[in-house]
């Protein structure tokens, strides 16, 4: 790590960067972010590429049985050290804050531009370091091959990514004193559980982003669209919980003890962890998690696990806020 030069970077932030972005300099951004981060190691052993594509595999067939869904994952399965992720998020974030960035006038651009830039450089350092894996079906990032370890899986689709973060997948496993294969396959498990709902709802992509940037320019233009983000957090509760009840009923071993472990770690860390999480909304994530998931657990247990999945076949059958505390309710009007 080079904390100097990440200094550096974001006291120089520019005041443009020639594309119409006026509020992050996003290339300093970029080496902020990555000075700031050990990239960690890349280096695959062949039983490493075997297991993460054996993992993906079994997962998929795994969750298509026990689901009874009809779904792929991408060709190839991106295995990243962290600076790699940071790469392809910051392409991410660059497009869902372009409706801000040309819109909002400041009257401190300059100064504006530097703030912004090191508190996007906070964020994606930090995440960089703790992300294990993520399923992407928005992200369409041009890579260097030769800079990652592509895994191909010649069954997949092309027009949407599985990242995994080797290194940190590696440290969390020694830090919390499990098996690192198992621990891999979980998270694979996981991620493409994602990848399970997207594919089975090819309108969920569209409907998650159009809810974004339907808030993301109310702010824009100095309001706030309630109704925008309330839809948007009940998707994505509807999103993580339906993922977490089809990891109960599809993963191939008992994981219990790696929730908890994972559940404490989070909980853990220094005070700028601690701080970090409370700013970026993580713990909000984990309510998403568990209220999502005792939705979903309701309903297969009453209907069975393809029920649920009549969520997917429409938007119109996403559980209202009401409906996430009173499944009975979704079920009478769903009627799956």
């Amino acid at each position: 790590m080079d904390l100097f030069r990440s200094v550096r970077a974001i006291a120089g932030a520019s005041e443009s960067d020639g594309d119409g972005s006026q509020h992050i300099d996003w290339d300093a951004v970029t080496t902020a972010a990555k000075s700031a981060t050990d990239a960690g190691s890349l280096e695959l052993t062949p039983a490493d590429q075997e297991g993460y594509a054996a993992d993906v595999r079994d997962a998929r067939e795994r969750l298509r049985t026990v689901g009874g869904l009809d779904f792929d994952v991408p060709e190839t399965i991106e295995v990243q050290n962290r600076h790699h992720w940071i790469d392809a998020n910051v392409a991410t974030f660059r497009r869902v804050m372009r409706p801000i960035e040309s819109e909002v006038q400041v009257a401190f651009p300059h100064a504006t531009r530097v703030i912004n830039t090191g508190s996007m450089t906070f964020v994606l350092s930090f995440l960089a370091s703790h992300v294990l894996g993520q399923y992407d079906p928005l992200l369409l990032a041009e890579g260097d091959a030769s800079s990652k370890a592509g895994i191909r899986d010649d069954t997949g689709d092309a027009d949407h990514s599985l990242f995994f973060v080797h290194p940190n997948i590696v440290a969390a496993a020694a830090e919390l004193d499990v098996d690192y294969p198992r621990f891999r396959r979980w998270i694979a498990f996981h991620e493409v559980t994602h990848a399970a709902e997207f594919g089975a709802a090819p309108w969920l992509s569209e409907h998650l982003e159009s809810r974004m940037e339907d808030g993301l320019e109310t702010l824009a233009s100095g309001g706030f669209d309630r109704e925008s983000f309330h839809d948007l957090n009940v998707a994505m509760t509807a999103v993580e919980g339906y993922a977490e009840m089809l990891m109960d009923r599809a993963f191939d071993a008992e994981y219990a003890d790696l929730r908890a472990k994972l559940d404490a770690r989070r909980r853990g860390g220094g005070p700028v962890a601690r701080i970090a999480r409370r700013l970026l909304g993580l713990g909000l994530k984990r309510q998403q998690y568990e209220r999502g998931a005792r939705f979903f657990r309701a309903v297969a247990d009453e209907r069975g696990v393809a029920a649920a999945a009549a969520v997917w076949d429409r938007p119109e059958n996403l559980p209202t806020s009401a409906e996430l505390d009173d499944p009975a309710r979704w079920l009478r009007r769903v009627d799956p």
